[in-house]
């Protein structure tokens, strides 16, 4: 009689065990003469040689499933343990598998190719209007990174601007006052990656959220690094974040530049950046419309009639423009 450790240090317990233990309990009858306990990521078995490791490779085998899919069912761990192999689920889109299976992939063309564009640089702009899943897409490639070991860190930051509120009436700290402006990029995460283990990424720093601010000085190296609503930086800001680019790291920059909520006497960092970096070879480009709009479908009609009205806007401006230069002659 041996004992093993078995560690499972790549998954979620609680997607890996199952509701009240249900898969665990399932492992230990398909191994009926091995003693099993488990606690934590941590699995003791005691039992003969040759079954005890049957039983890791079996756990090894179970723990990869789930690292790729977040999910786990009784019919597959029958069929890993029988030595018959997990059904593979054939999908050449999906990027990754969110919270219980959930398939995420480019659902338009213009999200394919931010897939795309990524893959080919190190350094990519994802440019559109709101709801096109520019910001969402570039977490769940830089979640997939770091799930494949292409890199060892996750950071995202935001430009911590008001848009119409003030910082200094919400509640709280500095860091109270901050995560307001960083929810939706841990609302992303939350629907990629289990609980357990994002807490735990959180926590080792892994994948560290931060305002912009926050980036002088640092060099990002091994690292998947999302600039999000970069209309907000100005053109000192983002050139800094621009040049914290390390080795073996990528960035993508998002953001819509009709939505800039600095002072009107400050002039956009991602507008001037686009100019700037136009000629330059390893930089990538996807420009989102209208069409990729993939929230509730009255979005798209928002859009489309401040577009419209923005329109008319300018139409009038110039046509007042025109009557002044008229009545001066």
């Amino acid at each position: 009689m041996i004992e093993r450790i078995v560690i499972i240090d790549n998954v979620d317990p609680v997607t890996f065990y199952g509701v009240n233990n249900c898969n665990m309990q399932l492992i230990r009858n398909l191994f009926p003469k091995l003693r099993i306990a488990a606690r934590g990521n941590v699995i003791k078995v005691i039992g003969e040689d040759g079954e005890t490791s049957e039983f890791e490779r079996s756990i090894k085998r179970i723990e990869e499933y789930v690292a790729k899919y977040n999910s786990l069912n009784e019919e597959t761990i029958i069929d890993i343990v029988k030595g018959d192999g997990p059904k593979e689920l054939k999908r050449d889109d999906v990027i990754i598998y969110g919270l219980n299976g959930k398939p995420i992939s480019g659902r338009t063309p213009n999200q394919q190719k931010l897939v795309e564009e990524f893959t080919r640089n190190d350094l990519t702009f994802a440019l559109g209007p709101a709801g096109t899943g520019k910001t969402y897409v570039a977490i769940a490639l830089a979640v997939r990174a770091l799930k494949n070991r292409e890199a060892r860190k996750i950071i995202l930051s935001r430009p911590a601007v008001e848009a119409g509120e003030k910082l200094g009436f919400l509640p709280g700290d500095m860091k109270d006052k901050i995560d307001p402006y960083l929810q939706p990029l841990y609302d992303a995460l939350e629907d990629m990656i289990p609980p357990m283990k994002l807490k735990e990424y959180m926590e080792t720093k892994v994948i560290q959220i931060a305002p912009l601010a926050f980036m002088r000085g640092r060099t990002l190296n091994d690292a998947i690094i999302v600039l999000d609503e970069a209309q907000n930086t100005t053109p000192h800001q983002i050139k800094m974040f621009l040049t914290r680019l390390g080795m073996n790291a990528k960035m993508i920059i998002t953001g819509d530049v009709t939505q800039i909520d600095l002072p009107r006497t400050t002039s956009s960092g991602l507008v001037q950046a686009l100019k700037v970096l136009r000629d330059v070879k390893g930089i990538g480009r996807v420009e989102f419309t209208k069409k990729d709009i993939i929230r509730h479908q009255l979005v798209q009609r928002i859009v489309e009639a401040y577009e419209h009205f923005d329109e008319e806007q300018k139409a009038e401006r110039a046509n007042d423009t025109s009557s002044t230069g008229q009545s001066d002659s």
